[in-house]
């Protein structure tokens, strides 16, 4: 008999080797990305202090877009990248949770590099 796939159970893998190479500093801090079927997540996080610098989310009132799609991937993207340049944030590491670089992970990528952060 085929045994089905636990999906949540691969990505959790898939992260855990992913958090195993990368860390965020005070220095060069992480960005982590979590993708919902109703909502998108970023954080850039410091690990060494074990604190979070700046959240947004499709949650907040400043973001138009209550979905997780395209849009609000972008949206988020530009977001979180014009509150980290106000913190002063240029750098980071980009942590995409063990997700498939492709889609939503991928504009959320995009846009927050079109808005002048670099990983």
């Amino acid at each position: 008999m085929i045994s089905k796939i636990d999906r949540k159970a691969e990505r959790k893998r898939r992260h855990v080797r992913v958090r195993r190479k990368i860390s965020g500093t005070t220095e060069c801090p992480r960005l982590a990305v979590c993708r919902t079927n109703k909502n998108i997540i970023a954080q850039i996080i410091d690990d060494s202090q074990g604190k979070t610098l700046v959240y947004v989310s499709t949650l907040d009132k400043n973001i138009k877009t209550k979905k997780a799609n395209k849009e609000a991937a972008k949206e988020v993207g530009t977001a979180i990248a014009k509150k980290a340049l106000e913190k002063k944030i240029t750098t980071v590491v980009y942590d995409r949770g063990g997700y498939i670089y492709h889609g939503v992970v991928k504009e959320l990528a995009e846009a927050a590099r079109e808005a002048g952060l670099k990983f």
